[in-house]
């Protein structure tokens, strides 16, 4: 039930359970044709975003407010861009053709991830074939599983080997993650007290830096902009955009480009992290450390920053600074094996993992900013979509009965009811609306979103 696991993240969290009658969540799993419960976790990470804007609505001066979900909403949101719409046309796809799963042998399967142009470069340099799908399909087939898997990370690329659960509780990284919190937010500097002054949206003059990529991290700031902060989202112009997806979760951000492959581009994100309230980050652990913006760094330059880490595998474990997709993490962990056919793995038709990793740090964001309203302190969040992963499994399943006639679609009128047009540089924008609904501060996003690189590298003003 979505009010059990809502329950369970508001104790990671330190948050309340709502008063009677100040929360309602509607619907119920399954929405779509998958094993897993993936609108019960979605709508349950929503909620708790909900209640805690709520919390930092009330900690301004705020009246008490209620929250509502819509479990179906919820769902759609787990694969979000799908339901993007650029002057009524489906903008082109996400994937490239090489990215996949790709036989091995013994009859086994190995995802490989190719939507970044340096992992497939890795991917092609491992196989010693040139972009042919057929001629990589006919290399990796020689191949052993693990090997293949080891390779091709070591050559700087990302591939998981395609296992059951039972392979994958027995695997040293599984037992990492299993130890780890779904939600870690701890204090780690002193600051005083930054009350939040009064204002009409819970986040409005909240900061937000934004250096995520793909899904889940820009997925955190939309949700942010969604109740009223500042994201200024920060892309080095070197670096692939992943097209329909950063239209998407682009909502409500500013997008600068900062190259901080130099001197000074380190010292304008030094600048702005200065006057950041919130420094967002999904690079592979250690990337960010090393031009000195760790969090204990950024504690220093900035106290009272809010720290938000998201990583693919954890704090711990020998996969910890491996890199990681929620596309690699369904096939390692068992979930693609029990989503296929017995003979191929197949993906969840939703990103679960990315979208409610990407909740679950908003989550710690507000949570740390109320409690620096209250107590002070610099605080770190941590998510990785390993922990998160596990924690949509247990969930528990649905038996394939439970599934018979269940769409692989919502209908076309509820789709509609759920989304809205807005106009942007790209064009005239369809998209999903905000899912969770405030009765005091209606969720909406104040800009539109804008090409990467489109803005100065500036704040604006409060």
């Amino acid at each position: 039930m979505p009010h059990a696991a809502l329950f369970e993240l508001l104790g990671l969290a330190g948050l309340p359970a709502p008063a009677p009658g100040r929360l309602e969540i509607h619907g119920a799993d399954p929405v779509l044709a998958t094993p897993y419960k993936v609108g019960t976790a979605g709508a349950a990470a929503l909620a708790a975003v909900g209640l805690a804007a709520a919390e930092l609505w009330r900690l301004r001066g705020g009246r008490e407010q209620n929250v509502s979900v819509d479990l179906r909403a919820a769902t759609a949101s787990l694969r979000s861009a799908r339901y993007l719409l650029i002057d009524g046309k489906p903008p082109p796809g996400i994937w490239d053709p090489l990215s996949g799963y790709y036989p091995v042998r013994d009859g086994r399967w190995v995802s490989i991830h190719c939507n970044f142009q340096n992992h497939r470069d890795a991917m092609l340099a491992v196989l010693g074939t040139d972009a042919d799908k057929g001629a990589a399909e006919a290399a990796t087939a020689g191949w052993d599983g693990l090997d293949l898997e080891d390779a091709i990370h070591a050559a700087g690329g990302c591939a998981g080997l395609a296992r059951s659960a039972d392979d994958w509780a027995r695997h040293p990284q599984s037992a990492a993650v299993a130890t780890q919190p779904l939600l870690e937010i701890l204090r780690i500097g002193d600051a005083p007290p930054q009350p939040l002054p009064a204002a009409t949206r819970p986040l409005a003059g909240v900061r937000v830096l934004d250096l995520t990529r793909v899904l889940a991290g820009p997925t955190c700031a939309r949700t942010l902009a969604e109740h009223g902060a500042d994201v200024l989202k920060i892309n080095g112009p070197h670096l692939p955009d992943s097209g329909a997806a950063e239209i998407d979760t682009g909502l409500g951000k500013l997008a600068a480009h900062i190259d901080l492959r130099t001197s000074a581009g380190v010292e304008t994100l030094r600048g702005l992290a200065a006057e950041a309230d919130v420094f967002s980050q999904s690079y592979r652990p250690g990337s960010l450390a090393q031009r000195g913006f760790s969090p204990e760094a950024l504690a220093q330059l900035r106290p009272g920053i809010v720290c938000v880490s998201l990583s693919a595998w954890g704090e711990s474990g020998p996969w910890r600074a491996r890199r990681g997709f929620d596309s690699i993490v369904q096939t390692v962990s068992g979930m693609a094996h029990a989503s296929g056919d017995g003979a191929k793995p197949r993906l969840l038709p939703v990103s679960a993992i990315d979208y409610v990793s990407g909740y679950l740090m908003a989550l710690g964001a507000m949570v740390a900013l109320a409690r620096r309203a209250r107590e002070g302190g610099s605080w770190a969040v941590r998510v990785s979509l390993a922990r998160t992963g596990q924690w949509i499994v247990d969930r528990g399943r649905f038996d394939a009965p439970a599934l018979t006639g269940v769409p692989a679609e919502l209908p076309a009128d509820e789709i509609a009811r759920i989304t809205m047009e807005t106009d942007a540089p790209q064009g005239r924008i369809r998209h999903l609306k905000p899912v969770v609904q405030l009765s005091e501060t209606p969720a909406y996003w104040a800009r539109p979103p804008v090409p990467l690189g489109h803005d100065p590298a500036a704040w604006p003003q409060r």
